[in-house]
């Protein structure tokens, strides 16, 4: 798969971590930056790495700041974006399964490295589950996304 990976400088420090995991698995890395821990604004990358996902460029997206939340915010902008926080592996794996979730979003000052990497495993492991109740309750959201937004 190709992963679209971004980052602010609350998130950078883990950043590498999720770089290795991404190259263990041979997964082709697209990375949207930043590269240190000076002070950055979280939406200049976080826009980057979605709009890599909503335009085809990527399949899936992994953003990090320090509590997940705003490059949570910032990505659940771009259409067809599904971003969520997962800081626990059931929700990493299950909001893919039933919420098409593309963008997964850690926040590095509320995991360690070895959640982190459990949670990536889990989020590049799952796949929506077509052909369900999901999959309508999906097609809902994608319609009041079209309806709504352009």
């Amino acid at each position: 798969m190709k992963i679209a990976i971004g980052c602010d400088h609350g998130g950078y420090p883990l950043k590498e971590t999720v770089i290795k995991v991404l190259e263990d698995q041979k997964h082709t890395i697209l990375d949207c930056g930043t590269d240190s821990t000076q002070s950055v604004d979280f939406p200049d990358f976080a826009y980057v790495a979605a709009q890599k996902v909503a335009n085809h460029e990527a399949d899936r997206a992994i953003l990090i700041c320090g509590s997940g939340v705003g490059m949570c915010i910032a990505a659940n902008k771009v259409k067809g974006i599904y971003a969520c926080v997962c800081h626990d592996a059931y929700s990493a794996r299950q909001a893919v399964e039933h919420d098409n979730l593309n963008v997964l979003c850690l926040g590095a000052r509320i995991i360690g490295p070895a959640l982190a990497e459990e949670l990536v495993k889990q989020f590049l492991g799952a796949t929506f589950m077509t052909g369900t109740r999901h999959e309508a309750r999906l097609q809902k959201v994608i319609a009041f996304e079209n309806a709504h937004f352009k």
